[in-house]
């Protein structure tokens, strides 16, 4: 036995040496059991603490730990969730509202949700626990909602309004103008309306058509830094089945970018007559409208103040303000990416979230992936296990994930 044993200890020793090395991450970040299947930096731990909800979107977490979560669609007919944090999972407490949807954000006193043509508000108590949650208050209807891009994404500012993305129905407008000469939904889509969040009632006419040309923003986000609203554009798709003389099928996979905007009253995106380029590192004119993919845009055009490789589809923006993370976080963007479905023949990507370094309320440095692994093996829309969507930062500095493929949150934290 022991003559065995001395014979197979050089067997057992490469065994384990393969086993190590097999999960063993170059990039010194961490991916096992403990961290959910997540693949996230050294130093940092990741659970999931709470599964099988339905399709999570947009989540918002109040100073006393209640998580509010709003669904897609309904659960038992109820579509925002209520939990309170208990450290490593989170206890349902209670559900409300009869819509689905995706928006959902709390300030002064309210909890704001919106579903495909409305947005609400419901009254909160000193415990930010809604008070009556059968009671809910309009303060818009009517919103535009037609074939695509229909997710209503809402953020709040500082002085008493809020924002609600309304997405083009339509990839790239040519289908509603044959002609290219215009694009006739830019005065009803593909922009953000801004609204009083303290008047009820407001029709969609009685909004203020805030930015234009932004074919759909899921990600929007008020930067408390420099006082501004940035949102997370999801670019075109097809320019190279649209235009098969003009891109390669790897141009197409890798353009349009998805971009961060810094938006100001009146301006302008460029959608549908402006793709950005990440390798040119320069707004395009578009083919449908004389581009050739060297012709530069209008410089009329708002450029992004940072771009990511085409089709990741951005559907959550994080401003991080907490002092649970260590110092490179503080007031950066984290930036959830639901994943592609149309980079072939280049490998479907994003599917991940990635933390954006700023200064000054400004990007500033390369991005980097924070969060990945959350798709399993096979990165596509029918295979991926998950798809990051809604981001949320609890009162002790931790990070909150939601994934709508399979209904899970993950709570991602950081020891010093």
């Amino acid at each position: 036995m022991k003559k065995l044993f001395m014979l197979l200890l050089p067997v057992l020793g490469l065994l384990g040496l393969i086993i190590f090395n097999a999960c063993k991450n170059p990039d010194d970040k961490t991916a096992n059991v403990a961290n959910a299947g997540l693949t996230i930096p050294a130093g940092f731990s990741a659970v999931a603490v709470a599964e099988h909800l339905g399709s999570p979107r947009h989540i918002v977490v109040t100073p006393e730990g209640n998580v509010y979560v709003h669904l897609a669609g309904t659960k038992s007919g109820k579509g925002i969730l209520v939990f309170h944090d208990d450290g490593d999972k989170l206890t349902l407490k209670s559900s409300f509202a009869t819509f689905g949807g995706t928006g959902i954000a709390i300030k002064n006193g309210y909890l704001y949700a919106s579903n495909n043509t409305e947005v609400y508000r419901f009254k909160l108590n000193d415990k930010n626990e809604v008070v009556n949650p059968n009671q809910p208050e309009k303060i818009v209807t009517g919103l535009l909602s037609r074939r695509m891009h229909e997710p209503k994404a809402i953020a709040l500012d500082n002085d008493g309004n809020i924002y609600v993305n309304i997405g083009a129905y339509s990839n790239i407008c040519s289908d509603y103008d044959p002609k290219a000469k215009g694009c006739p939904i830019l005065d009803s889509a593909a922009g953000i309306w801004q609204f009083k969040v303290d008047k009820l009632n407001q029709s969609y006419g009685q909004g203020v058509h805030y930015a234009w040309g932004l074919r759909n923003a899921v990600g929007l986000a008020w930067n408390q830094q420099d006082n501004q609203l940035f949102v997370m554009q999801h670019g075109r798709d097809a320019l190279h089945d649209l235009f098969p003389n003009l891109y390669s099928v790897h141009q197409s996979a890798e353009l349009p970018s998805e971009c961060m905007f810094a938006l100001k009253k009146g301006d302008n995106a460029g959608w549908p007559y402006v793709y950005y380029d990440w390798m040119q590192h320069k707004n395009m004119l578009g083919p449908e409208y004389g581009g050739d993919g060297k012709k530069p845009a209008d410089p009329k055009y708002l450029n992004p103040v940072a771009a990511y490789p085409g089709h990741y589809a951005p559907d959550g923006l994080l401003f991080y303000t907490g002092n649970q993370f260590s110092e490179k976080y503080k007031n950066g963007a984290f930036i959830a990416f639901h994943g592609s479905w149309n980079r072939a023949p280049e490998p479907q990507a994003g599917y991940c979230v990635v933390f954006q370094p700023f200064k000054d309320g400004k990007p500033d440095g390369k991005w980097e992936v924070f969060a990945d692994g959350f798709a399993g093996p096979d990165k596509s829309p029918n295979g991926a296990l998950h798809r990051p969507c809604g981001l949320a930062q609890g009162p002790d500095g931790s990070l909150y994930v939601t994934d709508d493929q399979r209904g899970t949150i993950y709570k991602i934290t950081y020891k010093k």
